[in-house]
């Protein structure tokens, strides 16, 4: 069954259901469901590989004891078992004493999970369906998880709230690709959402890895950290499904909560790449963790501070940010009076609209930086549409084949019609303004709309001023054309 239709018979059996009101809901039932079914193929695979595993769940707990069989329980003792058993066991594995990393991991994944089915017979027949179509033992199977994640957040689209957490994989792979990570750097996104950059950056890093040892250096720099619970199961199964065995570093909390005097060195890491929720507002007294210089509600700009803080001395980082960012005035001043100061700035991409459509058409841009300063100068490209494009669409994504131009340019660097460079002095002369238009690009003057208008209306009068004469030339060469007709005819009587 082809995963678009695997996932809208499930949403479908579930709209039968009175406890699911809406897509969130639905969405949510059907992650919690999905990890189960996908941890219970890997410790199949674990039990074979992992030397001593021992299952972190009491047998009658594992999906193969109570969900693979189509003829198991249903109807009232399933949703018996489901809310009275099975949910009080698995919420308290992340603080149960003596529990494996592996049990830790199901724990935090189910602290906010929630079961909103009611009729047990509806919600065994989602789990036939997700047990008879997908095993993710099945190396074809496990590579289906990128398009059903990608088919889930486009339905949470009509919850409302997919571009919070959602970055297009072109741009993921694009930031990724220039970032260069190694193997052993400490590498973090810290607003990681359902962990696309972090899957990118582990696909990166896998002909790197030679040994056991590697793999386990891997799992041990890699950092996300997600706020909301929903994307944040979802970041838990999509980088268990590119690797990590033990996502123990996907952690579910809000990264602005700590007050930033108490990062530490051993806090700090050699590569952030993150697209931070923008627009947003933090709730009151999240600010009061920061410098007075820094404090302000914006998440986007609370993110720009915490990110300059964690890097290591060489550190870099790649962030999206919105055209808010570059001109903006308070606390974006001095985010990026330090920037230029204690940075280097070395690169801007300016994204065009819709590269995040549907779920917001701000306008974007990507800022590419280094721990170690100051900035000499900013260099600029434009990333322009492909030919015959006016936007682009959910049928007409940004492709990462794209960016091929930036890529070819990106060592060899040279004005073009694309690219240019600012010198930091006239950025700083600028008040830190960082919204550098193209200098080669064709500006088109639309002019004020009041003079446009005085002009259109003084054409229109003298259009007609020159109909009305053409008018009047016509009716006077027919007046002149009877007149010599009717002379005419008179000479001859």
């Amino acid at each position: 069954m082809a995963i678009g239709t695997l996932v809208k018979s499930i949403q479908d059996i579930m709209r039968k259901d009175v406890g699911v009101d809406g897509d969130a809901q639905r969405i949510s039932q059907i992650v919690w469901l999905l990890f189960l079914k996908i941890f219970d193929d890997r410790e199949q695979e674990w039990e074979l590989t992992v030397k001593d595993y021992k299952s972190p769940l009491p047998k009658e707990f594992r999906w193969s004891n109570w969900a693979k069989d189509s003829e198991g329980m249903t109807g009232d003792e399933l949703i018996d078992f489901v809310n009275n058993r099975l949910f009080p066991v698995l919420k308290t594995l992340a603080t149960t004493s003596g529990v494996s990393a592996y049990g830790k991991v199901v724990g935090e994944v189910f602290e906010d999970a929630y079961n909103y089915m009611k009729s047990g017979t509806l919600l065994r027949q989602v789990i036939n369906s997700i047990e008879s179509n997908v095993d993710f033992n099945s190396s074809s199977d496990r590579h289906l998880f990128n398009d059903i994640y990608e088919k889930i957040l486009a339905d949470l689209q009509s919850a409302g709230n997919a571009g919070e957490y959602y970055t297009p994989r072109a741009v993921t792979q694009f930031m990724v690709d220039m970032l260069d990570p190694q193997l052993g750097e400490k590498i973090l996104d810290p607003a990681c959402g359902t962990g696309g950059f972090l899957t990118n950056v582990i696909e990166y890093l896998k002909p790197q890895i030679k040994t056991a040892d590697d793999r386990k250096t891997l799992e041990s720099n890699i950092t996300g950290i997600e706020k909301k619970p929903l994307p944040h199961m979802l970041a838990m199964t999509n980088v268990m499904l590119h690797g990590i065995d033990v996502p123990s570093n996907i952690r579910h909390d809000n990264t602005l909560s700590r007050p930033l005097r108490d990062y530490g060195l051993r806090d700090r890491v050699d590569m952030i790449i993150t697209n931070p929720p923008f627009g947003g507002m933090e709730e009151d007294g999240i600010e009061s963790n920061f410098p007075k210089k820094y404090q302000t509600r914006e998440t986007a700009d609370l993110f720009m501070a915490l990110i300059m803080n964690l890097l290591k001395p060489g550190g870099r980082s790649a962030v999206v940010l919105p055209d808010g960012f570059l001109f903006g005035e308070g606390v974006k001043t001095n985010l990026k009076r330090e920037l230029l100061e204690s940075f280097n700035l070395h690169t801007i991409v300016r994204l065009p609209k819709g590269v995040f459509s549907p779920y917001t058409s701000i306008n974007t841009n990507i800022l590419f930086f280094e721990k170690g300063g100051p900035t000499k100068e900013v260099w600029f490209f434009e990333h322009p549409y492909p030919v015959g494009y006016k936007s682009y669409s959910r049928s007409k994504p940004l492709t990462i084949g794209e960016f091929d131009r930036e890529k070819k340019w990106w060592k060899k660097r040279t004005k073009n019609e694309y690219a240019w460079k600012v010198s930091a002095t006239e950025i700083a002369a600028r008040n830190y303004n960082l919204d550098c238009k193209n200098p080669y690009e064709v500006e088109v003057n639309h002019r004020d709309p009041d003079e446009l208008m005085v002009e259109y209306l003084e054409l229109d009068r003298e259009m007609k001023s020159v109909q009305d004469a053409l008018k009047q030339e016509l009716m006077d060469a027919l007046m002149r054309c009877s007149t010599s007709d009717l002379g005419s005819s008179s000479g001859g009587l």
